[in-house]
C-alpha cells in the first residue's frame, strides 16, 4: 500500500484549476441546498476570484490537490476536501493547521449544511450569530462560529 501522507503547502495561482474543480466536486457532494442557479452564479464568481486576496493552503498528495482552506484575517472563508477523501481525518488537518498556524477562530456555515456545522462544533467553534441570508444576499441563513478557546 502506498504511503498516503498529503502535504499543507502555499497554494499558488498555477493550481487555480485544480482548485476550482475540487471546489465543483466538493459543493457538488455536499451543498445540496443550493439551487443550480446559485451553484452556477457562486462558479463564475470563482472563476473571476482573485484569491490571491486570500491566505490559500493547499492540500496536496503528490501533484493532485485533494483540499484547500482560505482564511482572511481570523476567518476562514473556505475549506473544501475532495469527496473522496471525506472521513479521513483531512477537514481537521487543514482547520487545525488554519487554527494554529494562521490563526483563524471564526468560520461562517449555511445553516443547511449540518455535516460541517457538526465538524466545526466538534472542533470547538460555537454559533455566535445567525443570519438571514449569506453574504451575497440569498436566502441561504448563515451560523457565524468563533473557536471556544477556554474549550480546549
Amino acid at each position: 500500500m502506498e504511503h498516503f501522507n498529503p502535504l499543507i503547502e502555499k497554494y499558488t495561482d498555477g493550481q487555480k484549476a485544480q482548485l476550482l474543480a475540487l471546489w465543483e466536486k466538493s459543493v457538488l457532494a455536499t451543498h445540496h441546498f443550493l439551487s443550480n442557479e446559485d451553484f452556477l452564479a457562486i462558479k463564475k464568481l470563482l472563476q473571476d476570484f482573485d484569491f490571491a486576496t486570500l491566505n490559500v493552503y493547499s492540500l496536496n498528495h503528490g501533484t493532485e490537490m485533494i483540499g484547500f482552506v482560505a482564511t482572511s484575517a481570523v476567518k476562514v472563508e473556505m475549506l473544501f476536501l475532495s469527496p473522496s477523501y471525506f472521513g479521513k481525518g483531512l477537514g481537521k488537518k487543514l482547520m487545525e493547521f488554519a487554527i494554529s498556524t494562521l490563526n483563524a477562530t471564526e468560520v461562517d456555515v449555511n445553516e443547511q449544511n449540518q455535516s460541517a456545522f457538526r465538524f466545526y462544533k466538534n472542533l470547538g467553534f460555537e454559533v455566535f450569530e445567525r443570519t438571514e441570508k449569506d453574504d451575497l444576499g440569498k436566502g441561504y441563513p448563515l451560523l457565524r462560529m468563533r473557536l471556544n478557546t477556554h474549550v480546549q
